[in-house]
Parts: C-alpha cells; sequence; structure tokens
C-alpha cells in the first residue's frame, strides 16, 4: 500500500566451530601478524579461498611461537565449509578435525569455561632426536617431590604477576587454576599437566621454568610459594622454551 515502508526479514549468519591441530615449531604463534607465518593466517587463507569471502577466526587461546596444539578451538561467523577441501590447502603442520556448525553466537574465547595444557619434559642425560620439537630436554637432577608440591602450591586463586612478562597487556594477574601436577609418561617424559579458567601470555612455561629451578637446587620452595603472592616479573625465574608446550583442550559449559 503506498506510504507503508518495505520490511525485510533479518538474515542470521551461523556460527562454525573448528577443533584444530597444529605443530607449532615452523610459526611464530597463532596470530595474524604482518610478514609473518601464523596459524590463523594460513586456516584464515584457507577458509577464504574456499568460500570466497573473509572469514576472521576467534580462537580459545592464542600460542606463542613454538607452541602446539592437539585440540584448539576456534569459530567464525559463516557457514562450514568441507573439511576434505580445507586441509587440501593447508600446509602438512596444521590440520582441521572438525568443522561443524554450532549455536548462533558462540564465541570460541568468550564462552571457554577452562584451558588444559601439558608441558612435556624430556629429563635424560642423552637427547632425543624424536622429542627435540615436542619436549625440553633438561640433562640435569631433578627432585620430583619438589616438583610435586610446587604444582599443588599453584592450585587455586593467586596472583601471576609473577609468571608473566613485565610489558604485558594484561591489567589483572589473578587466575583461578583448578589441576596442576606432574605424572610420568610411558614414553619417559615427564608430563605437566594443567587446567585454568584463563592464562596469561607465557604463563605456563614461566611456572614450569621456576618449577624446574626449585626441583634443581637453584630455588627455594618458599621462594617458588612467595611468587604466589603478586611478586613483580624480576623476582621470577627463567621461561621454559616453547616446545615441550601443548595445549591439550578447551572446555565449554558442560562438556
Amino acid at each position: 500500500m503506498p506510504g507503508l515502508r518495505p520490511t525485510y526479514d533479518l538474515v542470521c549468519m551461523p556460527t562454525t566451530r573448528l577443533l584444530i591441530e597444529y605443530d607449532g615449531t615452523d610459526f611464530s604463534g597463532w596470530a595474524a601478524q604482518t610478514g609473518l607465518r601464523t596459524v590463523q593466517d594460513e586456516i584464515e587463507t584457507a577458509l577464504a579461498t574456499i568460500a570466497r569471502t573473509p572469514r576472521q577466526l576467534t580462537v580459545a587461546g592464542r600460542t606463542d611461537a613454538g607452541v602446539h596444539a592437539r585440540a584448539q578451538v576456534a569459530s567464525y561467523t559463516g557457514e562450514p565449509v568441507d573439511l576434505y577441501s580445507l586441509n587440501a590447502l593447508l600446509p602438512r603442520d596444521v590440520a582441521v578435525l572438525s568443522c561443524e556448525q554450532t549455536v548462533d553466537g558462540f564465541d570460541a574465547r568468550q564462552d571457554a569455561t577452562s584451558r588444559t595444557y601439558c608441558f612435556r619434559l624430556f629429563p635424560r642425560i642423552e637427547r632425543s632426536p624424536f622429542e627435540r620439537r615436542f619436549a625440553w630436554h633438561f640433562p640435569y637432577p631433578l627432585d620430583r617431590d619438589l616438583l610435586d608440591r610446587c604444582a599443588a602450591a599453584i592450585v587455586g586463586r593467586h596472583d601471576f604477576t609473577a609468571f608473566t612478562p613485565a610489558d604485558t597487556y594484561h591489567r589483572h594477574f589473578e587466575r583461578t587454576i583448578y589441576e596442576a601436577y606432574w605424572r610420568d609418561a610411558d614414553d619417559g617424559t615427564l608430563e605437566f599437566w594443567i587446567r585454568g579458567q584463563t592464562f596469561m601470555r607465557q604463563m605456563v612455561r614461566v611456572i614450569v621454568g621456576n618449577m624446574i629451578q626449585v626441583a634443581n637446587d637453584r630455588r627455594e620452595y618458599a621462594q617458588f610459594e612467595a611468587l604466589l603472592a603478586g611478586a613483580h616479573r624480576r623476582e621470577g625465574g627463567p621461561t621454559a622454551p616453547p616446545q615441550g608446550l601443548h595445549l591439550m583442550s578447551v572446555s565449554y559449559g558442560l562438556e
């Protein structure tokens, strides 16, 4: 009728969820960076090729250069693409395990309730050509009881200022850790498992670096405990190398 404005149905774009694994050795981390090879760039380029339109990924945890992921989660607004075609366009050191439509508005980062990381340590005098990309070779004595005590001290809510770089974008440094423990793996490595709500940049690696100092008699256990009370980064110890760290899983709600 004259004088009436036309009405339009609102189009609600679907949300797609990806499950991803990658060997981080030759990547400059997850996040896109100009002139550097990153996991995000590789996947977004492949998605854009198939969908013929850009797809911007949101990720559960932005891993640093050299860090691996066994079950990274990412999401984007748009239809899923064919999984076989997507992996055919990706390099050999990254693979998408699933690409499925999920609930509208799902956000891989904001909706995550916990992340689980595993740091692998190779405590043998002789180095291993098989573990060099995926574990930290540590040929020096370690006190296993002290490693376990340090892990137990981490559980709970603490101020982790001493466990992230001083030059940081973080404003709040308290984090809640649900689980933290060391275990002997069947392949001869020592594994440090940690599950928390969120993690800061390099946080797990700095925690490991300090625990190793305690277990190697280069730092007192009491000093490690004091770091959890909000000490400055300069009071903390070294950052463990990236190749030992693996993002193992991300949890959402009741999963």
